[in-house]
């Protein structure tokens, strides 16, 4: 606690006992949040978990570095390829493959070129 109102830290955790409040520090390497248009990165931080009556609340202590969302793809048109086949499940992948009898890799390809639509890409490969 910073300060504490120049209450002895001892004391105030013995009162956040005594609430039912249990306050236990995370060895957290990384935090990343992610908001609609950039990413908040911390890196070596202070992570704080307390629980209060069933109800976990984390606190984080650091310098954030921002990172923009997307802010390694230059390159859009190879990074489009990859992020679709990493969009498309395995699962979604074997079942094309075994309802149309082809190949995944055959399966895949309908999957992206039919958004990732299983109907539509087992219709595609009949």
């Amino acid at each position: 606690m910073f300060g504490g109102g120049g209450m002895n830290p001892r004391k105030m955790q013995q009162m956040m006992k005594q609430m039912g409040i249990d306050v236990t520090e995370l060895d957290a390497e990384e935090v990343v949040i992610k908001t609609a248009d950039e990413e908040l990165v911390f890196s070596d931080a202070q992570v704080t978990r307390m629980d209060a009556q069933g109800q976990e609340t984390y606190q984080i202590v650091g310098e954030p570095e921002t990172r923009e969302l997307g802010a390694g793809d230059d390159g859009d048109d190879g990074g489009d390829s990859d992020e679709a086949a990493d969009a498309i499940p395995a699962d979604d992948v074997a079942i094309v493959a075994q309802r149309a009898g082809v190949p995944e890799d055959e399966a895949r390809e309908a999957l992206e070129a039919e958004d990732g639509d299983l109907a539509a890409a087992i219709a595609r490969l009949e």
